[in-house]
């Protein structure tokens, strides 16, 4: 088992290699707090609009939102004007930042119609007028920044490497990679051979992301690439123990144990009371559904009870509801089969991740 050192942002040292991806949607607070209680190393915030107009609106005002989160806190901004980028990079670091990154990966219809997001790719002047704005900005304040984008635009135009040239030379601080490109949205499988031709020609860290759905994936992805670290995103969806599961398994070459159904019932409701919290009782009942969805989604009636559950419209019954869900599957002794999962001393299974 080969150690992996510890990966370093700025003069951040985080405590482990497993990173939690910025997803639109879900990696707000209660979330992002709750992956680092459950081995996360790092996690970045919801995308965060560029345009000042959107600063006081109530779901920026809800990303910007860090109280009690642990250092390093970072945010991630979008867009596609060079000035205001590093205006919003200077405004986010007042409001808590510690590290600004950049969003040049989101292939989301309504993100690249705007020309941010992935869709920078296609113009390589623009992301370094970009990138060389942001960090002018942020050197200043001693702040860091990341990049986090994809292998191109398409499968025929895949610019990655020099792109990452072109972010270390500026002064990016750490690349994030997403091994598909822009055209490829979520579909398909990523590819590591792309990131591992960056890694190889950058001093800057490398942080492998796509597709990283297990402690397995992780180490072979890892010993693939050569990356300093992999960025979970859809698969800590539900599953937020995964980032302790890889953690674990990085260091020991053995899994971790699965949680069980009670600590899984203990984790949701705690989740879902931090949530609440959060977003307020008209927000909470409906956006905790979805996290509702992703925890049950494999286990047993599952489907049925969500279809249930999202009729209900206030905070307190849907707290109950899921109680009461977990309380009578534990009664059902079929219900442990799921849990059991690979024995603790299990040995990785062979992974090609060659094209």
């Amino acid at each position: 088992m080969v150690k992996i050192p510890a990966m370093r942002i700025g003069s951040w040292l985080l405590p482990n290699n497993v990173l939690v991806a910025p997803m639109a949607g879900v990696t707000d607070r209660p979330f992002r707090q709750l992956c680092k209680r459950l081995g996360a190393g790092y996690a970045v915030s919801e995308m965060a609009a560029s345009n000042p107009r959107l600063w006081d609106s109530v779901k920026t005002s809800r990303r910007l939102d860090h109280q009690g989160e642990i250092d390093p806190i970072a945010v991630q901004i979008a867009g596609a004007d060079p000035g205001m980028m590093a205006e919003a990079a200077a405004f986010n670091v007042r409001k808590g930042a510690r590290i600004i990154d950049i969003n040049m990966g989101c292939p989301a219809k309504k993100v690249c119609s705007l020309a941010s997001g992935s869709a920078l790719l296609r113009d390589e002047a623009l992301v370094a007028r970009i990138l060389q704005a942001v960090v002018d900005a942020c050197r200043p304040l001693g702040v860091p920044v990341t990049l986090k984008t994809r292998t191109g635009w398409d499968r025929e135009h895949r610019n990655a490497l020099r792109v990452a040239r072109l972010a270390q030379d500026i002064g990016i601080a750490a690349l994030t990679l997403h091994g598909r490109t822009r055209a490829d949205l979520y579909t398909g499988q990523a590819e590591y051979d792309t990131i591992r031709a960056v890694k190889a020609e950058l001093e800057i860290p490398v942080v492998a992301n796509g597709d990283i759905d297990s402690p397995e994936k992780a180490r072979a992805v890892l010993d693939h690439t050569g990356a300093d670290a992999v960025m979970i995103g859809r698969a800590a969806q539900g599953r937020p123990w995964i980032f302790r599961e890889i953690d674990h398994y990085l260091r020991t070459g053995r899994r971790h144990p699965p949680p069980t159904l009670d600590e899984m019932r203990a984790l949701l409701l705690g989740h879902l009371d931090d949530h609440y919290r959060f977003y307020g009782e008209h927000t909470g009942v409906r956006t905790a559904r979805k996290h509702i969805g992703w925890y049950v989604a494999g286990l047993p009636q599952g489907r049925e009870f969500c279809a249930r559950m999202n009729l209900i419209d206030n905070t307190a019954g849907q707290w109950r509801a899921v109680a009461g869900w977990f309380d009578a599957l534990a009664g059902d002794a079929r219900a442990a089969e799921p849990f059991a999962g690979p024995p603790v001393e299990s040995t990785a299974p062979v992974y090609s991740l060659a094209a």
